[in-house]
């Protein structure tokens, strides 16, 4: 009898946007030190961070009670441990579980929690105000559409994206993971075909000029 030819079996991975940031991490693309995760110049410069600490930090003590926080795409909590004191509850949220544990085992407070999460899949953590930081721009509009829809949940959103400067067409489609919409001279913006976000009200809370063309880091405060 003749023995039949083993084939194998190319099986497509289901996490195609959470393969990808694994792989960021782990080759270290987004640079910063080999033995450690690092998400970026925008979650580490100063010019970039400091700004964006104090502007959300104005809208967090601007309750009387405290706001339970969801940091959807919290990255190496370079930027988010600096926000954690003025919550209630502050509930980190990635994709990546390596980077993940290594948040639970370097990062710790009573009101804290961490969870890997694929935010276009996974049900969100409840609570008062979303924290989305320079993460939707990695994805596709697919993704995005998915995301927003769940954002419903939430009263407030505050949203940083790096967006072109000056005019541009908004919400060019790209592939989760492979860059940003600025290689298309395009950017994020919720409110515009095809996603068209129902809010309630917007007020920009903070815009930084990278200078040489390099585009704007844009952070808007959406009611919902």
């Amino acid at each position: 009898m003749k023995k039949k030819k083993h084939v194998k079996k190319r099986i497509k991975k289901p996490w195609p946007t959470r393969n990808a940031m694994e792989q960021i991490y782990e080759k270290n693309l987004w640079g910063g030190d080999t033995s450690d995760f690092y998400s970026g110049i925008g979650s580490h410069d100063s010019d970039i961070v400091n700004p964006y600490i104090t502007v959300v930090t104005l809208f967090l003590t601007s309750f009387k009670n405290p706001l339970t926080v969801c940091d959807l795409g919290c990255g190496d909590f370079n930027v988010g441990k600096e926000l954690v004191r003025h919550t209630k509850k502050y509930v980190a949220v990635d994709i990546v579980a390596d980077l993940i544990a290594r948040n639970k085992e370097r990062f710790t407070a009573e009101n804290l929690e961490f969870h890997c999460l694929d935010i276009a899949i996974d049900d969100l953590p409840s609570g008062d105000c979303a924290l989305i930081r320079q993460v939707l721009q990695h994805v596709s509009n697919a993704e995005v559409d998915r995301i927003l829809n769940k954002l419903t949940t939430f009263k407030y959103v505050i949203l940083t994206e790096h967006v072109p400067e000056g005019d541009f067409v908004p919400n060019k489609d790209i592939i989760s993971g492979q860059g940003t919409r600025l290689k298309k001279q395009s950017g994020l913006d919720v409110l515009a075909p095809p996603f068209n976000f129902k809010i309630k009200e917007e007020k920009e809370l903070l815009s930084i000029a990278l200078g040489d063309n390099k585009g704007i880091i844009l952070t808007t405060l959406y009611t919902i």
